[in-house]
């Protein structure tokens, strides 16, 4: 039987500081706007707040890349605001995770303005320096060969001294040098002062690439082949994880969930088994980069449904042993998930509760991301202006107007997998701005045109709006903890439209004390056969997204599911 706690039976909200309400007339969401909607949030039934960065940022990349760790962001506010914001979410009886982006700062932070000073400076092994190389033509090149996440290479060569540095990220976010104690000494005393001040946990930034290891071309021609085999999982993350975790995170009753590009099933386990003392959970990108094609994020391909399935079931096997999985759909790097794994068409409030009632009934904790609860959708703005995401940006500077890539065809790809498709601000309700800023205000990026049909107030009082159904599935999660621990049984794997799982209430043929669960999911726009497994009886109806679903108890083999139906069942039976 798994060890039982508060952070696994949580769900999780996050917040996208920037997108989610302006309160100062800038057209930037501030914490004071957070403040206003936190009954909003309670309302859904979550228990943990994960707040996007709000430190001190020139915002190269919204707020990931740090100037100033304990500090907050002028156009969010001020320390005492975000004080008020952590007592409003304490009073209301939800917890507060903190996004610790501890792999690389801003160059403008202290550290790294005194780093790039001199080469005899305290601080120049903060961050990572090489010399260049010398090619056959005689000209100094970067170190390695390196790419980084945002386009164009990851080293920068820097006048002052003559050398390069080392960014995986834009050139304005240096990677830290964890190898310097220093470093982690400094690290350790930032998440020290957060934890001092009552945040509950940290959700931390790409922490699968803190350890850096031979720095030697990469041999690899596709991107992704070089996060998972050079850039993360090196030599020394779980040794910097565990003294990071003795020396302070042990001391307080927290969570912590850890970003991991490039960490697969065999690495995961170790950052998260019970025993190791490192993290609590992790974030993996099996589901995230499957519709990524040769070219990467900006070559979509059609999602293989499949696969998708196997995603799921590979981690909960790969955990099922002393770890523990968060479960996902989208964030505020990835696409709007009912608009990339269900039907933001005919179908969106279908497939948009549908995601939802997968989210609820997989073992791990599960994240919702702001407007997911009212079906937001992706946007697909005509021009590259319209766009404000430095990744998408950098992209189509390389691709189109440096590769000659069809701007159209690029245009075409950002519409599926840009990051700004979930960086519009919250729909609150059909005023003119939505109800995100003051009418007269620019807000910092545009909204979704369907905003007055998609907004929070639409289906604030509507029994059968998606709102409405987040908050009944995520009350039905709680009273259902076989649900949050139970095993996981998929027998539909090969099946072209059906999820179908049970969650039984055995393990290795012993009772755990929890009910039997059966989840009924049709994943596509046409109605589908469902053939129950052995001898299993589905004997009580529990939930459902569909209003006119037969819902009897039933002795039969099969049953049939309509369009983007989900249905939760008590069975019997093995």
């Amino acid at each position: 039987m798994m060890n039982q706690t508060w952070w696994k039976e949580a769900v999780v909200y996050q917040i996208y500081p920037r997108s989610f309400q302006d309160t100062s007339g800038n057209g930037v969401g501030d914490l004071r706007g957070i403040i206003e909607r936190l009954d909003h949030v309670k309302a859904l039934g979550v228990d943990v707040i994960w707040l996007s960065p709000v430190y001190e940022s020139p915002n190269d990349d919204n707020g990931y890349d740090i100037a100033d760790y304990r500090a907050i962001m002028a156009e969010f506010g001020t320390m005492a605001d975000f004080d008020e914001l952590l007592n409003g979410i304490h009073t209301r009886g939800m917890k507060l995770i903190m996004d610790l982006v501890a792999n690389h700062t801003s160059d403008e932070h202290a550290w790294f303005e005194e780093s790039r000073a001199a080469k005899d400076n305290d601080k120049r092994d903060y961050y990572i320096w090489k010399p260049g190389v010398e090619g056959p033509d005689g000209v100094m090149h970067p170190p390695t060969n390196w790419g980084s996440f945002f386009s164009g290479p990851a080293w920068e060569f820097d006048a002052a001294t003559g050398e390069y540095y080392l960014h995986l990220f834009t050139r304005k976010q240096p990677d830290l040098n964890w190898e310097n104690p220093a470093v982690r000494k400094e690290i350790a005393d930032v998440v020290e002062f957060w934890l001092e001040k009552g945040v509950d946990g940290f959700r931390m930034d790409v922490i699968s690439l803190i350890s850096k290891r031979g720095y030697t071309d990469t041999p690899h021609e596709q991107f992704n082949d070089t996060i998972a085999n050079v850039y993360a999982n090196g030599p020394r993350v779980h040794e910097f994880l565990q003294e990071l975790y003795k020396n302070v995170i042990s001391k307080y009753d927290v969570m912590t969930v850890g970003e991991g590009p490039g960490i697969d099933l065999n690495e995961g386990p170790s950052y998260v088994h019970e025993d190791r003392g490192e993290l609590n959970m992790i974030f993996h990108f099996g589901h995230m980069f499957m519709d990524q094609g040769p070219g990467g994020k900006f070559d979509p391909v059609p999602i293989d449904f499949r696969r998708f399935k196997e995603v799921f079931v590979e981690w909960d096997q790969a955990m099922a042993d002393g770890g523990w999985n968060s479960v996902f759909l989208c964030n505020h790097d990835f696409p709007r998930a009912v608009s990339r794994f269900g039907n933001d068409g005919p179908y969106w409030k279908e497939s948009a509760t549908l995601l939802a009632t997968l989210l609820m009934t997989m073992r791990g904790t599960p994240y919702v991301y702001q407007g997911e609860e009212i079906g937001m959708t992706n946007v697909a703005f005509d021009a590259i202006d319209d766009y404000r995401d430095v990744e998408t940006l950098n992209a189509y500077n390389e691709q189109v107007l440096e590769g000659g890539r069809d701007a159209g065809d690029f245009m075409r790809a950002v519409h599926i997998m840009g990051r700004d498709n979930v960086r519009t601000p919250m729909q609150w309700d059909d005023s003119a701005r939505a109800g995100f800023c003051a009418e007269d205000v620019e807000p910092w990026i545009d909204l979704n045109p369907n905003y007055d049909r998609i907004n929070v107030a639409a289906q604030m009082d509507d029994p059968e709006s998606i709102f409405a159904y987040y908050k009944k599935a995520i009350a039905f999660r709680k009273a259902h903890k076989g649900l949050v621990y139970n095993d996981v049984d998929v027998w539909t794997l090969e099946d072209e439209q059906l999820f179908c799982f049970l969650r039984p209430g055995t393990t290795n043929g012993a009772k755990n004390g929890f009910d039997s669960y059966a989840v009924l999911l049709n994943m596509s726009d046409e109605p589908a056969e469902v053939l129950l497994p052995g001898r299993i009886i589905l004997s009580e109806h529990l939930f459902s997204n569909l209003s006119n679903q037969s819902t009897k108890p039933t002795t039969t083999s099969s049953m049939t599911l309509m369009s983007w139906e989900a249905s939760i069942w008590k069975y019997h039976g093995n």
